[in-house]
């Protein structure tokens, strides 16, 4: 297990800056996530890491070690893509002890690593079959596989879910979860899947437009996220962002008002930004705001609807039992202390002091 530690990390591709003064540090043995839009700057970074590209500016040590002049090879890092690149004419035992015959490693090493991987990975029986036999799950084992004999100090994974069907990517998170804790390794991992980031990572860090916006535990960036672009990344659907404007002791928009919460701090300018998360406000016949409801998601056990409203659009809750139909009138009430506060250029100002689940 070793730390992967970046400092003032700056990268440009033709005058464009793509990663921007970046401090991050991954501890020993941590599941590391980071997660932003497409364009954002997190593949490049794991690149990086990776020595796949250089940077222009700062420092990356891996166990403490410096490695930004050192070629890939000697960075002790396995990387995982988002496309399985496997060698098609080999079988899964071939595909799984490539890399370590590159490298001269005794047969019999070879042979018990592979062995052990494929236990590991419940890939056994599979070893005498060429990638055009497997599923797409397996392919992706076979490629985690692959990083797992090298037994190096850091694992590297760029979106390596991405092609995948939804029942598939279910299956493999909890592969990937059960992998980290066998291995005890640090892994870092790039998604633009915020599900991915909830339900895998001890830490996620945020990443918009070459700059990271917050890092932490999962949990408490979606419950208390640094900026705007945080709270409405993590979260589906993405929470309500409503204009207001303080007027005494009222948050007033357009066609509701609220009370001003009593934690409230001070801010420069009387305009602000009400944010609630749709899984915080109900569906009801009266509430805080009024809207038509134009789209319907229907979850099962609950749903979504999607107003049109004074303020803008919303989306808010409702129960499997409730009777809501495109075009009803209908109203939105926050449920208990739902409500962040942030500042016009996105920082956040206060947020709810308990989560109402």
């Amino acid at each position: 297990m070793s730390a992967v530690s970046l400092k003032g990390v700056r990268k440009t591709f033709d005058g464009h800056a793509v990663i921007k003064n970046v401090d991050l540090e991954a501890q020993p043995g941590e599941f590391l996530v980071m997660v932003g839009p497409s364009g954002c700057g997190k593949t490049t970074l794991l690149r990086l890491i990776a020595g796949l590209e250089t940077a222009d500016a700062g420092s990356i040590a891996i166990g403490g070690r410096e490695v930004s002049a050192l070629p890939p090879r000697d960075r002790d890092v396995a990387m995982v893509f988002q496309s399985y690149a496997l060698y098609p004419h080999m079988s899964v035992r071939e595909n799984l002890a490539f890399g370590l015959r590159l490298r001269k490693f005794p047969k019999a090493d070879i042979a018990e690593r592979v062995s052990a991987a494929a236990e590991l990975l419940e890939l056994s029986p599979l070893l005498d079959r060429r990638p055009k036999a497997l599923s797409g799950g397996q392919r992706q084992r076979v490629a985690m596989g692959r990083a797992i004999v090298r037994q190096p100090r850091v694992f590297l994974f760029d979106e390596p879910l991405s092609n995948l069907d939804t029942a598939l990517r279910v299956q493999m998170r909890g592969e990937l979860a059960r992998l980290h804790r066998r291995l005890g390794a640090t892994m870092i991992y790039v998604t633009h899947d915020q599900v991915e980031a909830m339900t895998l990572a001890n830490r996620v860090a945020v990443f918009n437009q070459g700059e990271m916006q917050q890092v932490g535990p999962p949990l408490e960036l979606y419950h208390r996220p640094a900026n705007r672009f945080v709270a409405c990344f993590l979260g589906s659907p993405s929470m309500n962002i409503l204009p207001v404007r303080r007027e005494g002791a009222v948050l007033r928009g357009q066609g509701f008002s609220v009370p001003v919460p009593e934690d409230l701090g001070d801010a420069s300018s009387d305009r602000l930004l009400v944010g609630v998360r749709p899984q915080e406000l109900l569906i009801c016949r009266d509430g805080m705001m009024s809207g038509e409801v134009e789209a319907i998601e229907r979850l099962g056990f609950d749903g979504y609807a999607f107003l049109s409203t004074p303020a803008g659009k919303v989306a808010a809750r409702f129960s499997r039992d409730a009777s809501v139909c495109v075009g009803d009138k209908v109203g939105a009430e926050p449920v208990g202390d739902a409500m962040h506060v942030f500042l016009e250029d996105g920082r956040a100002l206060r947020h709810p002091r308990l989560s109402s689940h």
